[in-house]
């Protein structure tokens, strides 16, 4: 009972100490609580099949996202254990002085963890039950559901999940807090706090070097997936090379840093004996010259917190706002047209000849009218031949382009082909630009930046095409923005816009139909788009290649079930990550200012008044903690220019509001953690001066 009741008043009496890590724990909790809690806050939501799917699909990816989150929480809950014996370093050389066993001391910590872990835990979850109906509602929100079943929720699986988890990395604490009490000599926990830290000073000539090679080696990363990205990267398979050598480079430019800082200082006299500057920045180069591994673990993490929110911000909002522009009508019917070239791929006569058939056509034999459903529609034709490939709108651009672009269509991919007057009414009907052409003129209309952007090299050579015996030359010196097929993304690579007179009916290789139901209610929209949907699955419509349905129900559907897995799972790593990022740094500071009060109660002793001391105290954790945040944001300039180039398709330009709510994000979450590391350490500094008046 009295190894309890110590426990209890340790606890107790560095309350204060414990604040940031009990503040780390409860937040950790709470957050693993809520991700983990969708699954059961999704049940009472009234959504249709298809988002049920998308939201088992988004549980189960936060479930395995989960377990590398605890690998994150576990690693950071063990460093905190270490700095905070190390903190107590002295006190438990006290124990050993008064006669108390390494097996008791063991046996106080074991105790102290468990009733941190409970109280941890009992208010984490208390915070994470509450933070889950906030979540309930975001994600009613997101996927457009009805709430009028909403009810409060407790998820007691998401809470098991969670007592397990961090019950685990409890347990391994109470080891590791175990192991290092039985490495501790007396003298050494005596003695800890008048350690003097020799502040090692590198060779300035070789930090030099290394810093120039670094910042070089680094240079070239940022080049690679950035200005050499279509020439050196070719995503993904090859964007490991840049991350190694990103991660390498920022460890040796931090090594290199922590030796240059104190010599650059100390050779400006003016500012290095101001005040108390030859203090603060020897204190500061010695933190980072101790810290060069973790500064540079932080770095990379606050790194991929940037990227990861800001992208998964952007991805969100920009499918969101990418629907009423890219999917304008209500519901797109696309037929393949077959040729007897499919005869080797199992299709049999009778299935070709069907195939030639309209959309209308086919769907009559089956009884079943489609014009009946449709206010108003619009039929086109697309149109394919061996005589126009991608390579044959490039010409002698192709080996210039194919030497700069390394991610292209192949070569000799039929390229698709409209005519105008069919293209025009589509453009009419989603409301986009109608163009004109002359007989001897083509315009190639896309909404892909990649492939516009190589499509308008050859365009603005004047590239003349070849196309069903005519030879065409570009109306425009550059592609012209426009789409046929409905989607959540941009992704139409090129279509070659030709006169009329010029097509051959027999390249036809897509037949089509766009529509606007009568009815504005989703529920008969539904209903029309099952009933073609089981005329699609009947045994008997094999003879037929029936159309493909692709409808603004549907988009709208997976555009917010993308966007709302990509949300929720950027989230959910990138706060762990800024979490464990700056409570890392917190606890370092903290560590830091605790085996230091004796040179601040020396600085008293000299004549500096508390003013001075805590300006310097501010000051060496404000470069300490903007130091590696800085590194980060400057590695984030780059890498989310190399995000913008994956998620182009959906487009990126929601990605300075992203942007924006990630550094408001973070600055809230990183500029509180600083403030409350500030004032601690301030109060850990004056506790000397206080009982030496007392």
């Amino acid at each position: 009972m009295t190894t309890i009741k110590l426990s209890f008043r340790n606890i107790k009496k560095s309350f204060k100490d414990y604040a940031i890590y009990f503040f780390t724990l409860i937040l950790g909790v709470a957050i693993f609580y809520v991700f983990n809690s969708i699954e059961s806050q999704t049940v009472l939501l009234d959504v249709t099949n298809s988002t049920h799917e998308v939201i088992d699909l988004m549980t189960n990816m936060l479930s395995g996202a989960s377990v590398f989150v605890a690998f994150i929480l576990g690693f950071l809950i063990i460093y905190a254990s270490r700095f905070l014996i190390k903190r107590r370093n002295k006190e438990f050389g006290i124990y050993m002085l008064l006669g108390m066993s390494k097996r008791k001391i063991s046996m106080i910590l074991f105790f102290e963890t468990i009733l941190i872990g409970i109280i941890s835990l009992a208010v984490g979850l208390g915070l994470g039950v509450l933070l889950s109906q906030l979540m309930s509602m975001l994600v009613a929100n997101m996927f457009e559901a009805d709430m009028t079943k909403y009810e409060f929720i407790f998820s007691s699986q998401a809470c098991i999940k969670t007592i397990i988890y961090f019950g685990i990395m409890y347990v391994i604490v109470m080891l590791f807090n175990t192991v290092n009490i039985g490495k501790c000599k007396l003298i050494d926990l005596i003695q800890t706090n008048k350690k003097s830290e020799k502040v090692k000073m590198k060779n300035p000539m070789l930090c030099t070097i290394v810093f120039i090679i670094s910042a070089i080696a680094l240079g070239y990363a940022y080049y690679m997936v950035t200005g050499g990205i279509n020439e050196t990267i070719k995503p993904p398979e090859d964007i490991f090379k840049p991350i190694v050598i990103g991660a390498v480079s920022t460890f040796f430019i931090f090594w290199s840093l922590s030796g240059l800082i104190l010599k650059i200082v100390t050779s400006m006299k003016n500012l290095y004996v101001k005040g108390l500057n030859t203090f603060t920045f020897r204190q500061l180069s010695s933190k980072i010259n101790t810290t060069v591994f973790s500064m540079t673990i932080i770095s990379l993490m606050l790194f991929v917190t940037i990227c990861v929110l800001s992208s998964a911000l952007s991805l969100k909002n920009s499918m969101t706002a990418n629907l009423d522009e890219l999917a304008p009508a209500d519901i797109q019917l696309e037929k393949r047209v077959l040729n007897e070239d499919w005869l080797d791929q199992g299709y049999n006569e009778e299935q070709i000849k069907n195939s030639k058939l309209s959309i209308r056509e086919i769907l009559e034999k089956f009884d079943f009218n489609i014009d009946s459903y449709l206010e108003e529609s619009v039929e086109y034709n697309l149109y394919q031949t061996e005589e126009l490939t991608f390579g044959d709108t490039l010409g002698d651009n192709w080996e210039t382009i194919k030497n700069t672009y390394t991610s292209l269509i192949p070569y000799n991919v039929a390229d698709d082909i409209m005519t105008i007057s069919d293209y025009n009414k589509v453009a009419k009907f989603y409301g986009n630009e109608e163009y004109t052409i002359n007989e001897d003129e083509y315009i190639i209309v896309a909404d892909y930046d990649s492939m516009i952007e190589i499509r308008n090299v050859a365009l603005k050579d004047n590239q003349e095409i070849t196309v069903f015996g005519h030879t065409l030359k570009p109306k425009y010196n550059e592609c012209q923005y426009g789409f046929v097929e409905m989607a959540c993304n941009h992704m139409n690579s090129g279509i070659i816009i030709v006169p009329d007179d010029i097509v051959d009916d027999n390249y036809i290789v897509y037949n089509s139909i766009i529509g606007n139901y009568y009815t504005d209610s989703l529920d008969e929209q539904r209903e029309i788009q099952e009933q073609i949907k089981n005329l699609v699955n009947n045994p008997i419509s094999l003879e037929y290649n029936l159309p493909s349905i692709n409808s603004k129900v549907d988009i709208s559907e997976a555009s917010i079930g993308i966007g709302a897995l990509v949300t929720f799972l950027g989230l959910y790593l990138g706060i762990v990550f800024l979490i464990a990022s700056v409570a890392i740094l917190a606890l370092k500071e903290l560590t830091e200012s605790t085996d230091n009060k004796e040179r601040y109660n020396m600085l008293r002793k000299l004549g500096a008044d508390e003013k001075m001391i805590n300006k310097s105290l501010f000051r060496q954790i404000a470069i300490f903690f903007m130091f590696p945040l800085l590194i980060a944001i400057i590695h984030s300039i780059f890498g989310i220019t190399f995000c913008s180039y994956i998620i182009e398709t959906f487009g990126n330009e929601q990605l300075l509001p992203s942007i924006i709510m990630t550094a408001i994000f973070i600055v809230v979450f990183y500029g509180g953690y600083f403030l409350i590391t500030y004032l601690s350490s301030k109060n850990i500094i004056k506790e000397n001066r206080n009982a030496r008046e007392y």
